[in-house]
């Protein structure tokens, strides 16, 4: 039975197994996957050993996507953009191709939610390693700006600048961030994992259409609420699409089959995943 795994610290709330377990059984395959806690100081010795014995493919989740990306023998344009990567695949060879699946999950989850990007302002909060990933992806679907927000304004703006040849890509501080009306506003930063909100003024989301929070639950995120306490007609999202949907391409990248993305999202909202 091939192997796989997902590494990350800490990892032992990891969705993922039971996700790419699901995926299997819905194309009528075996895999053997599992979470695998990697010390803080000895991620690569444990990922070269795990595919030394075997292993076929490995998800890499916080926080080492940086140091995936630095063991990859070769990286797929968009990780080589974005600098870090959630997906190695083994090859015949013997090599570990490094991919980044974060993007395309999250812009298929917007498309699968019927959120339009083409033409209209997108603010991120958060200048992170989960922003990095889907500007690209965004940028694909011609939206008429993204907007970088984040404490550390020239965090933000050295996020812009490695985009701008891409798209209309700007940055702020959150003291300096234009009031004005963004059609999709996605938190990107871990600050509901934490049950706490961003620092962002109530008067930059009274106009928003869609609310997106990266951090997925089996309820609304705090971030959530607090969008919905001021602008009642947003649409409401968070991360769990996008979790599966990453999942779900790095399930491609490594036995060129698509698992459907639906049934395992309804799954993982109603906690019925196991």
């Amino acid at each position: 039975m091939d192997k796989y795994a997902v590494f990350g610290n800490p990892i032992k709330h990891s969705k993922s197994p039971a996700i790419h377990k699901q995926f299997a059984a819905s194309l009528g395959e075996q895999i053997d996957y599992r979470a695998i806690l990697a010390p803080i100081d000895s991620f690569e010795k444990t990922v070269l050993s795990f595919f030394n014995q075997g292993g076929k493919g490995a998800n890499v989740t916080m926080p080492f996507k940086e140091q995936a990306y630095a063991i990859a023998s070769e990286l797929t344009p968009l990780a080589k953009i974005v600098g870090a990567v959630n997906t190695l695949k083994k090859r015949d060879d013997g090599t570990l191709l490094g991919d980044n699946t974060d993007g395309v999950g999250f812009v298929n989850d917007l498309l699968a939610n019927k959120v339009a990007i083409t033409n209209k302002r997108i603010l991120i909060i958060g200048a992170g390693g989960a922003a990095r990933g889907v500007i690209l992806p965004l940028l694909e679907h011609n939206p008429q700006e993204i907007i970088i927000v984040n404490r550390t304004a020239q965090k933000a703006k050295e996020l812009a600048e490695l985009f701008a040849q891409y798209g209309s890509v700007s940055a702020f501080g959150f003291n300096d961030l234009p009031v004005s009306n963004y059609s999709l506003i996605i938190n990107s930063t871990s600050s509901s994992m934490n049950d706490e909100l961003p620092a962002l003024d109530k008067k930059h989301i009274t106009n928003c259409e869609v609310a997106y929070d990266m951090f997925y639950s089996l309820q609304n995120t705090i971030f959530m609420n607090w969008v919905a306490q001021h602008n009642v007609n947003a649409k409401l999202l968070d991360g769990s699409g996008m979790l599966v949907g990453q999942a779900a391409q790095a399930y491609y990248v490594w036995r060129n089959k698509m698992p459907k993305i639906l049934p395992v999202v309804d799954a993982l909202k109603q906690g019925t995943l196991k």
